[in-house]
């Protein structure tokens, strides 16, 4: 089983023009509404691999229909911590003459401090049933900066592997608790170790630093140039695919459920790499919320290209 958890959810809603013009009139084409999330995401995605997931965190009553569809479509079973009103809304102004996304997001609402403690409560029961906890995404008001630290920590000792994909702060913060994997992107890589990252050497050896402080895998998602994934011995780097990008919503939460399911089914560093790869370049290749296409997925595996470096 794989448990992914969801501290911050959204309704990610999307808005189509035709050439954005910042301070301007935009007409809008189109307008859709998903209830997303990093952690529902990751969830959605492992059941859409044909593996066992579920999806623990907080929802919000007004909100909650939704998410619940969503999830029981995909038959990605669910366990909440409830709380009142709406979830956050993340606006996305799709630019089709350009082909580029802004993002517009809400910070989401005030946590109370019992509803934290209910969390890591809620996440220690699923951990003891569980092969991975998928932390991922940012948290709400009033959650602390190390709550994934935290996390790790409830979770220690009960053969639950933890992964953490997540930014500034909460990186560092959850990198102390040794998570057995970390899913930077360049980015949050660089401003984790406060170094520009313009390499694949540079990467490396950040991502091999991070080995030393004790996490086992690290993986860099790297836009248009690929990916990275070391595990201290053995440093891997693929080179993106030649495939028609039709977004790039969620790819790195497609990334994590591809490499989280290869490492739940044992596969050597390189095998679960390419599961991760696939899964990404898949999610690339789908329209809007959509979910992965196993057969385009079961496709890429075979033509993932893979470097050792």
């Amino acid at each position: 089983m794989i448990t992914a958890v969801s501290l911050n959810p959204s309704i990610d809603r999307t808005l189509t023009v035709e050439g954005f013009t910042a301070g301007g009139l935009n007409r809008i084409l189109s307008r859709s509404d998903t209830p997303a999330g990093k952690g529902i995401n990751v969830a959605l995605t492992v059941s859409g691999l044909g593996l066992d997931a579920e999806c623990v965190g907080f929802m919000y009553r007004d909100s909650a229909p939704l998410f619940e569809k969503r999830l029981m479509l995909n038959s990605t079973a669910y366990d909440f911590i409830w709380c009142d009103g709406a979830a956050r809304t993340n606006i996305k102004v799709f630019d089709r003459a350009a082909g580029v996304v802004t993002e517009l997001n809400e910070s989401g609402r005030q946590i109370e401090e019992e509803k934290l403690a209910d969390m890591v409560e809620l996440v220690v029961r699923h951990a003891e049933n569980s092969d991975f906890l998928v932390l991922s995404g940012s948290v709400p008001p009033g959650c602390p900066q190390d709550f994934y630290q935290t996390l790790i920590g409830a979770v220690d000792g009960l053969g639950c592997r933890c992964v953490l994909d997540a930014d500034g702060e909460r990186l560092k913060l959850g990198l102390e608790a040794r998570p057995y994997m970390i899913k930077p992107n360049r980015s949050e890589l660089e401003m984790m170790t406060g170094e520009k990252l313009s390499a694949i050497a540079d990467v490396k050896r950040a991502a091999l630093r991070c080995v030393d402080r004790g996490v086992q895998i690290v993986a860099v998602s790297l836009g248009d140039e690929g990916a990275l994934i070391t595990d201290g011995d053995d440093t891997l780097f693929a080179p993106r695919m030649n495939i028609e990008v039709k977004g790039t919503v969620g790819a790195g939460d497609a990334m994590v459920a591809g490499l989280t399911a290869g490492f739940m089914a044992d596969s050597g560093l390189e095998e679960a790499f390419r599961m991760g790869v696939a899964c990404a370049s898949a999610r690339c290749m789908t329209e809007g919320y959509k979910a992965v296409d196993r057969t385009i997925y079961k496709a890429f595996l075979d033509m993932v290209r893979i470097e050792r470096i």
